[in-house]
């Protein structure tokens, strides 16, 4: 959930207390949860006479790049876990969402001296 600055500057120190402390909640089980990006991609082998060789690569095949991502860092995922790995991505991104939401609460409580 997005806060736009000036809707915090609306709400009473309690009531940002509340929200920090519903925010925090909603962030549940952390263990599942994966920062990056999931890609597929077609591969050729390399061996003469495979059909990869006349155009049609092998694949697709998924791959992990971790955030933040540094050369080569891509990693194979079998196909049995793209989906687990889907699923801890979403995750990684609404924890993401969270954060950010009370990093923006604590952000408003600091400009009021609240912070704490």
């Amino acid at each position: 959930m997005n806060s736009h600055k000036s809707d915090l500057r609306d709400l009473t120190v309690r009531q940002l207390l509340a929200r920090r402390r519903a925010a925090a909640a909603r962030l549940g089980d952390v263990e599942q949860v994966l920062a990056g990006t999931l890609t597929e991609q077609a591969r050729r082998c390399g061996r003469p006479g495979c059909r990869c060789a006349d155009g049609e690569p092998h694949g697709p095949y998924a791959y992990f790049t971790p955030r933040p991502a540094g050369r080569g860092r891509a990693r194979y995922v079998p196909a049995a876990l793209a989906g687990v790995v889907r699923r801890y991505l979403r995750r990684g991104a609404d924890v993401e969402a969270v954060l950010a939401e009370i990093s923006a609460i604590n952000a408003e409580l600091l400009a009021r001296r609240e912070l704490r």
